[in-house]
């Protein structure tokens, strides 16, 4: 009796192991990581993935789906356009399902992996954005040169080099921590990749997009540790050179001219009248909006309304309600990528903590300056809103980013439950 209890105990125990083993499989599916038999396997997808952050990516997503059909709708009846009504839609959303898969595929991808690319990363993009220059190559719109056409997408070399940047300043600051109080070791190779990059952007040009740039690399230099008073200077020195980019470019300059007082009369139909525009739809929508597709400067009165201007869209359909949910969304995710990369620091893995926190530099500031233009708090500058705004490359770009901070995150869950990755 006693043995063949015995042997009944050990059947269960070793059923117990197999279902343990089998549960790890199914997580490890897809390339995401291994959990030995002796880590706890985890009991929901909450346990797996950051699913709050999954979901509040999700409804900007589905607020920039909802707001650029409506943006984007009387397009249609545009002498600029010879479009179909749901033209923009069909192509946002053939975007957001490219951009799916790239998402899933760096979510897939270790982050070791991703520190190997990092500099193969960069090279593609200065490729991309040299060859967006040559004649015949880049596609030119309202004078900049800035895409390449590859028929269902026109891709944006700016939106490649925001990920290869992310990926690269990381893992430069990794490979350069002993020298980040060092000027000629720490900081001087990070200086002559930003100037290369500074000339091949404003051949473009592309200001915007290189603010952002050299904002994600300085923020991911300055939390790697770099000297305070090194990076003030540098900081400082930047500042001087934009602005003087700024005043040596008459058109940029009449921009700040307007962003002063765009309502004035000399102002009000040449460069403040897309800033001017913008205010009037904020104070159409009052606190609840005018309903959506009510919107009455989307009309061909609004320029780049489903692009640039989307968030003046926004508070005029769905009013203060719509403009702070927006505001909060974006708030909530820089915050929690944040998070993500502390935590990944804090169980030693700097690259991907790093990265984590790059991408939340990079959706923070570019959100922040996209709000701030639309609301008159900053000079006008072409930036979409990211996830919501029309754009391929900035959807392809962006979700990628998000694929890249799940993955920081997923690695952080498994080691803590004592897996390996």
């Amino acid at each position: 009796m006693l043995g063949n209890l015995w042997q009944r105990l050990r059947g269960k125990s070793r059923r117990r192991r197999d279902a343990e083993a089998s549960s790890n499989s199914v997580f490890a599916f897809a390339g995401l990581g291994a959990v030995p038999v002796g880590a706890r396997a985890p009991r929901s997808a909450f346990e797996r993935f950051d699913a709050p952050l999954a979901l509040v990516a999700a409804a900007l997503i589905l607020i920039g789906v909802v707001m650029v059909y409506s943006a984007s709708i009387s397009l249609a009846d545009s002498s600029k356009y010879t479009v179909t009504s749901t033209h923009f839609l069909a192509r946002h959303l053939l975007a957001l399902g490219m951009a799916f898969v790239a998402g899933a595929a760096a979510l897939s991808i270790p982050m070791t992996t991703w520190q190997r690319l990092a500099p193969w990363m960069f090279l593609v993009g200065l490729a991309l954005l040299t060859i967006v220059l040559v004649p015949g190559v880049g596609k030119g719109v309202n004078g900049a040169r800035r895409w390449i056409p590859l028929g269902v997408l026109n891709l944006q070399p700016s939106e490649v080099m925001k990920i290869a940047c992310v990926l690269y300043a990381a893992d430069f600051t990794v490979r350069k921590q002993d020298f980040m109080h060092h000027f000629g070791k720490g900081f001087l190779p990070m200086a002559a990749v930003m100037v290369l990059l500074a000339t091949l952007l404003l051949w473009q040009p592309d200001l915007g997009a290189y603010g952002v740039l050299v904002t994600i690399s300085m923020g991911i230099l300055f939390l790697g540790g770099v000297n305070g008073r090194l990076f003030a200077g540098i900081a400082a020195t930047l500042a001087s050179a934009f602005v003087l980019v700024i005043w040596l470019s008459p058109w940029r300059r009449e921009r700040i001219f307007a962003y002063i007082d765009p309502c004035a009369p000399e102002q009000a139909l040449s460069k403040g009248y897309q800033l001017c525009t913008s205010l009037i739809s904020f104070g159409r929508g009052e606190l609840f909006g005018v309903g959506l597709g009510g919107s009455v400067t989307k009309l061909s009165y609004l320029p780049e309304a489903h692009t640039d201007f989307i968030f003046a869209v926004i508070g005029e359909e769905l009013g203060l309600a719509g403009v702070l949910t927006v505001m909060v969304l974006f708030y909530w995710l820089t915050k929690r990528a944040f998070e993500i990369g502390r935590q990944a620091v804090a169980l030693e893995r700097t690259f991907a903590g790093l990265v984590a926190q790059g991408v939340g530099v990079w959706i923070g500031v570019q959100s922040f300056v996209n709000m701030g233009v639309a609301t008159g708090l900053l000079p006008t500058k072409g930036l979409t809103l990211p996830l919501v705004s029309y754009g391929g490359s900035a959807l392809l770009s962006t979700i990628t980013a998000l694929g890249l901070l799940l993955r920081v995150d997923f690695e952080n869950r498994v080691l803590m439950r004592g897996g390996r990755v």
